[in-house]
């Protein structure tokens, strides 16, 4: 069966992605100091990153909520509100499986902080990514 899905025809596959659950939010703010005051004041979240322009909190099982600055031109690409990650497996792979169907707004795999993600746009123009922890043997 053959179905018109965000603006693509799309197939079930037998091997398809199994995303996992919620695995990041990442808020880009023009009151970034506000957002991270409440993070860590009200929401007594502690800092696992602190860079100008960037604020990472972890929750207790290790989730990041990453806060950016709007003003920072390292994260112009978040447009439209908080960017939600989904964990899944294997973040190429999943990558790999969007471009396959037809989803042309796929970015490449990137890596940093012990984090592989790749940001793609949904039908209503929203940023989303797949992620995962980056592994050691992983290639860069």
């Amino acid at each position: 069966m053959t179905s018109k899905l965000c603006c693509v025809d799309w197939s079930p596959k037998e091997e398809a992605m199994e995303v996992q659950r919620l695995g990041w939010l990442g808020i880009r703010t023009d009151k970034f100091d506000s957002v991270v005051g409440f993070l860590e004041e009200i929401l007594n979240l502690k800092k696992a990153i602190d860079q100008p322009g960037r604020a990472m909190f972890e929750l207790p099982n290790g989730d990041p909520i990453d806060v950016f600055d709007a003003s920072d031109p390292r994260y112009l690409h978040f447009t439209t509100g908080p960017v939600v990650g989904f964990v899944v497996k294997d973040v190429e792979d999943a990558r790999r499986e969007l471009v396959a169907a037809g989803v042309s707004d796929v970015g490449p795999v990137m890596r940093g902080d012990g984090f592989v993600w790749a940001h793609f746009r949904g039908p209503d123009g929203n940023l989303y990514e797949f992620q995962g922890r980056d592994r050691p043997d992983s290639p860069a």
